[in-house]
């Protein structure tokens, strides 16, 4: 080697404009942002029946044919309390939607609590139980409250992890119902 130190230079310039490429290519990508929607987008939703509070029972072969909100929540959880007002509002101005299904499904909660949450809250849409948390394990949620919505295909069309509002349930729906 006649000139190492120019070898050197070289390899080390080398390095780094491959870094800066690497870096290039990654800038303006939020590395929380998957984090923020289910890897079960565009995927049938997973088969369930679960026991509704009222007794009764529901299941995603009953629901096919409808766009379908699924909202995993619990009386004790926060964030669920915060997102409450756009879930009532958004229910209140869909009601008559029959093409429409909100559903809350409850896991680690008592049921006396969810009685007392659905009572005092005035939540008027099926609730649903998930004793073993089948339903979560299945739509692989990472906590509550976490929001689904299912096109009349049968096929997840949007997620959200946290509190929605009624703007982004609208999105979620147009986007079921591919207007999006």
């Amino acid at each position: 080697m006649k000139h190492p130190a120019r070898w050197v230079a070289g390899s080390v310039g080398l390095v780094v404009l491959a870094l800066a490429v690497v870096l290039a290519l990654n800038a303006g990508k939020d590395p929380r942002a998957d984090a923020q929607h289910s890897r079960l987008v565009g995927r049938p939703v997973p088969a369930f029946t679960l026991p509704t509070l009222d007794g009764k029972e529901i299941s995603s072969g009953s629901l096919a044919g409808k766009t379908v909100i699924v909202n995993f929540w619990n009386s004790w959880c926060e964030p669920c309390l915060q997102e409450l007002p756009a879930l009532k509002s958004y229910y209140a101005q869909h009601t008559t939607d029959s093409d429409l299904v909100l559903l809350g499904v409850v896991r680690d909660d008592t049921d006396n609590a969810v009685r007392a949450a659905v009572r005092d809250n005035g939540i008027g849409w099926t609730i649903a139980l998930d004793p073993g948390a089948k339903a979560a394990v299945a739509f692989a949620t990472r906590g509550q409250p976490e929001t689904y919505v299912i096109g009349p295909d049968g096929v997840i069309a949007a997620s959200l992890y946290g509190p929605t509002t009624v703007r982004t349930l609208d999105a979620m729906v147009a986007a079921a119902r591919g207007r999006a």
